[in-house]
């Protein structure tokens, strides 16, 4: 009676169960690389996240430092330029400094050079009309004299000693003497704007021979102290003999006190008139026998500052530089010096 039917089953569904079963089964291979994927982005942030911060102190140390260097480097570069420029003013300073020294010096020595010409042709024109005046002179005289003087005219050279000129002369010819030293005096002072010392034995020959030592070397010492230039000392053999030996101070070799000045002695000889055929080494010889004889007589008082042989022999070597003979000249005033 009754119908059996048999459906079979449906293919399609079939093939989509299987098709299930297989998608089930088979591994997912997009799950995974997503995850990678998602993991890979998270390390990277986080390690951007962690390196940002040292990236970021990095770059914070580098613009501390480029901002600490900044200055640095403006200092030098102004210490550079400010080197650049003081370096042509330093240039300047140490040409112009040793160049105004030289012009300086020069215009100096020139000042100088001048001045020393203007008074040596002072002094040779008033020697020219002393030599005019004395014609009875011996021509030496007035040789030696000049070229004796003429060195301490020169302020360039160095002046080690002063000129000493001892001048002599027998009685006729006196007045001649003690005109002719002063004239002379005169001549070599003024033509420096200076005056002369003038001291006379004669008035000082009965004093006491410490008070005119201590006198005579107050005189020279403040008047060459004062800028004058020479000294002349009448009559040297009338002074006391103990008081001769303060020439030991201003007529030394080495060691005078004053060594760009002249000192004009005198002596007056007992005889009456020295030859005119003389040598120039007689006439000291016989001034020197002299002063001998008049400062170690036996009426000298033998005293510390008394004369003896040897301090005479010491006090000639310094006056006896030069030794010059006067003749007696005419026409010469009654009173006073031409």
């Amino acid at each position: 009676g009754g119908t059996t039917v048999y459906f079979e089953e449906n293919p399609v569904k079939e093939n989509t169960k299987a098709y299930d079963s297989n998608k089930t089964e088979k591994p997912n291979t997009y799950t995974p690389l997503k995850e990678i994927k998602a993991d890979f982005l998270e390390k990277n942030k986080e390690g951007y996240s962690t390196s940002t911060p040292q990236s970021g102190s990095k770059f914070q140390y580098q613009s501390t430092t480029e901002k600490q260097s900044q200055p640095l480097a403006k200092n030098d570069s102004k210490s550079q330029n400010g080197f650049h420029k003081m370096w042509p003013l330093l240039l300047v300073l140490l040409i112009s400094v040793p160049l105004l020294y030289v012009l300086w010096s020069g215009i100096q020595a020139g000042t100088s050079s001048r001045r020393d010409a203007e008074i040596l042709q002072e002094f040779r024109a008033r020697m020219k009309k002393l030599k005019n005046t004395y014609q009875s002179q011996d021509p030496s005289l007035w040789r030696r004299a000049h070229a004796s003087l003429e060195k301490r005219l020169n302020s360039s050279h160095l002046h080690l000693e002063p000129a000493i000129l001892l001048l002599t002369a027998g009685r006729e010819a006196e007045k001649a003497l003690r005109c002719l030293s002063n004239e002379i005096a005169d001549a070599f002072a003024s033509s420096q704007n200076a005056t002369a010392i003038s001291i006379n034995g004669v008035d000082k020959a009965v004093l006491d021979s410490d008070a005119v030592k201590l006198e005579v070397d107050t005189e020279l010492s403040s008047g060459f102290s004062g800028g004058k230039k020479v000294a002349v000392v009448h009559r040297f053999e009338s002074l006391p003999a103990g008081s001769t030996l303060i020439f030991y101070k201003y007529c030394d070799h080495e060691n005078a006190a004053f060594k760009d000045v002249a000192l004009l002695l005198t002596v007056l000889l007992d005889e009456q008139s020295l030859r005119k055929s003389l040598t120039f080494q007689e006439v000291e010889e016989k001034v020197r026998d002299f002063l001998w004889a008049k400062f170690t007589s036996s009426d000298v008082p033998s005293s510390y500052n008394g004369m003896d042989t040897d301090k005479l022999s010491g006090l000639w070597s310094r006056i006896s530089h030069l030794v010059l003979p006067v003749w007696p000249e005419k026409g010469l005033p009654l009173e006073g010096c031409t």
